[in-house]
């Protein structure tokens, strides 16, 4: 049936008036409430305040005025068969909801009080957008109004929306319920105090735009944003690049590698990172020493990566950074003649991000049929410092801080992660491997004759002895690991026999 009665009653107002002017042009009776009743009159909109329609007036300073029998069985009525007890109410059919929430999301990030946030969780919102949802044979609901052009343009095709609409309609009406609720269960979760893992977790995020395609050309990808990503996350980073092209599903994830990476280290620093491993990291006094040094670490595996950068990009490390063909660089901020030279690199993303701290509170990875979660991996400074010399040998000062670096880049370092490093520049990196000695090789291999004289970092112990074998015979003088193995006394001996330093932190990094 043509629609003779919408319900409005919106938080967020965008579009709110066209679309309130285009449907009483069709003749449709609007019900509306508290503010958005007043801005329907203030515009000269006919509208009929729900006071009116229900005969009860708002109580308790707002907190109750939409839930009514007439409005709910209004809404809920179907067509048909429930007209008798409608018409018992006093009520009469609503054929369209046009509601949106509290702002409990934006509230939140303000960091307003608590007894202010409460105010924000809705009651009648989602009781509304879920009555409407499920009675969706009958009843259109409107809950986002990027959906209000299409919804009008229906209409003007025909009097009536297709059920395939109404039932689209009423799945991002769920979908926008359950992401409300889940944000609120959440944050209360997160105040609750807790001996361990929440009882059940529930996450929601926006869709912030589809992605061409997902790791590969033959999966579909889209990208979610946290409702709470704060100003400064990868989430919220501004793409600066020239055209904006968008993110892929693979930039996103080394994006992020290399913005968790850079953030371990203090001075102007530099992170290169391919398919999710740190390639190549420096730290300098100025920052195009430091990327310069990332770069040629491994020059040939930093062609096409992804860098971070913990420092504003001035027009010298832009020139650096332009020397090689890259995906994406992500930074604090660009200086305008950086922007400008580099946004002559047609599709180069450049985006701005807090480099200064992780905001992720968990971690989460996806397994057959549901998830695994974890909180982030946030330690590893100072473990080097405070960890246990095993060697006959103690590590020299200069040896101590090439580990110190070593090892807050070998945590980033997919399992198992071996890192050489010579100073606060990285010369080889193992990544991924099966066999730990297998890293080794390949991070000596990597380093070539920059093995001498560097240092070893390893995310976890060494099973047998053969790993740092391998390493001192390259030329490598100390190496920090968490020991506990089984034989970690031959380990040691090994260490001890070519006259290296060994420090065990007791502390393991795996990342898979």
């Amino acid at each position: 049936m043509p629609l003779q009665r919408a319900l409005l009653s919106v938080s967020d107002k965008s579009g709110l008036l066209p679309l309130a002017r285009a449907l009483a042009a069709r003749g449709v009776e609007l019900l509306s409430t508290g503010g958005t009743f007043r801005a329907l009159h203030e515009q000269g909109i006919p509208a009929r305040p729900v006071e009116d329609f229900t005969g009860s007036p708002e109580v308790m300073e707002g907190r109750v005025k939409t839930l009514h029998p007439r409005i709910h069985g209004g809404i809920l009525a179907r067509r048909g068969l429930d007209e008798p007890d409608l018409l018992r109410l006093g009520g009469a059919p609503i054929d369209l909801v046009v509601v949106n929430l509290y702002p409990f999301a934006q509230t939140l990030r303000s960091g307003a009080p608590p007894e202010q946030l409460i105010e924000q969780i809705d009651i009648g919102g989602p009781a509304m957008l879920r009555s409407a949802a499920k009675n969706h044979a009958h009843v259109a609901v409107l809950c986002d109004p990027a959906d209000y052009t299409a919804f009008l343009a229906e209409l003007d095709a025909s009097p009536e929306l297709s059920l395939a609409t109404r039932q689209r309609l009423a799945a991002r009406a769920f979908a926008h319920t359950a992401a409300y609720d889940s944000l609120i269960a959440a944050h209360l979760a997160g105040l609750a105090p807790s001996d361990g893992p929440p009882a059940s977790w529930l996450s929601s995020g926006a869709l912030a735009y589809p992605l061409r395609y997902g790791e590969n050309p033959h999966q579909t990808g889209a990208f979610y944003r946290d409702p709470l990503a704060p100003p400064g996350s990868l989430a919220l980073a501004e793409n600066l690049g020239a055209g904006g092209k968008e993110l892929s599903f693979n930039n996103l994830v080394d994006a992020s590698a290399a913005l968790e990476a850079v953030r371990e280290l203090d001075p102007p620093s530099a992170v290169v990172v391919k398919h999710t491993n740190p390639c190549g990291a420096s730290s300098a006094p100025l920052l195009p020493d430091a990327y310069r040094q990332a770069r040629d670490a491994d020059p040939l595996s930093a062609f096409g990566g992804i860098v971070a950068l913990n420092r504003p990009v001035d027009a010298t490390t832009a020139a650096l950074l332009a020397e090689t063909f890259l995906e994406c660089i992500v930074a604090p901020a660009f200086h305008d003649d950086a922007l400008a030279l580099l946004r002559a690199r047609k599709n180069l993303r450049l985006l701005t991000a807090d480099t200064s701290r992780g905001t992720d509170s968990f971690d989460i990875k996806r397994i057959d049929g549901g998830f695994v979660m974890q909180q982030p991996d946030r330690a590893g400074r100072g473990e080097v410092a405070a960890g246990r010399v095993v060697s006959r040998r103690a590590p020299t000062p200069e040896e101590l801080a090439a580990l110190d670096f070593a090892w807050l880049i070998a945590k980033h370092v997919k399992s198992n992660a071996i890192v050489l490093a010579q100073g606060q520049q990285t010369v080889g990196v193992g990544a991924g491997q099966m066999s730990r000695v297998v890293s080794v090789e390949i991070a000596c291999a990597k380093a070539g004759d920059r093995s001498r004289g560097s240092v070893l970092a390893s995310d976890a112990f060494f099973p047998f002895a053969d790993g740092v074998e391998a390493a001192l015979r390259q030329g490598i003088t100390a190496i920090v690991q968490p020991g506990g193995s089984q034989r970690d006394q031959e380990v040691i001996d090994a260490v001890d026999a070519a006259g290296a330093a060994m420090i065990f932190t007791g502390v393991r990094h795996f990342k898979h």
